[in-house]
């Protein structure tokens, strides 16, 4: 189950999406629908098959978002994180072998399309939480247990003005 958590610029994404996705996209993938069924058989129109396809994909991604918006709770940077690991939290981690990671602990919908996005729900934002620099802290996943070290933490304080 997802965690209805966002940040201020993911919720702020989310609803910039929705606004062009309604906005510019469909009326304009309407128009091209619209056009296309004029043109008569519409069985064998690619472009009516093509706009009808993707009008579909539009509308079904405007009732996701519109749902996301109703019921996600906007995560606002607090001073009282400051020195810890929390929701919203970037962190640089490093492992026994070297390997340094950074990422932001984010809620579910932000992570698409970002490779230094996790899940508030996953089992490594799960093991950070709370944690201090300098904090050992072990992953389990399928793949076996690692151990991890934070070398360190921030936050976009300037989050809440997007």
């Amino acid at each position: 189950m997802k965690t209805p958590l966002v940040t201020r610029s993911g919720y702020n994404q989310l609803r910039d999406e929705l606004d062009r996705l309604w906005r510019t996209e469909r009326p304009e993938t309407t128009r091209k629908v619209t056009w296309a069924a004029s043109l008569g058989d519409r069985s064998e129109n690619a472009d009516y098959q093509y706009n009808k396809k993707k009008l579909r994909e539009i509308d079904r991604r405007v009732r996701y978002i519109r749902k996301c918006l109703e019921r996600l709770k906007v995560v606002d940077y607090d001073p009282q994180q400051e020195g810890k690991v929390f929701f919203g939290a970037w962190v640089e981690i490093e492992n026994d072998a070297g390997k340094q990671l950074t990422l932001r602990i984010v809620g579910y919908d932000e992570i698409f399309g970002r490779n230094d996005h996790i899940s508030v729900d996953s089992p490594m934002a799960r093991a950070m939480v709370g944690k201090a620099q300098d904090d050992e802290f072990d992953v389990k996943t399928e793949a076996g247990q690692f151990t991890w070290w934070i070398n360190k933490i921030w936050y976009n304080t300037d989050d809440r003005l997007l």
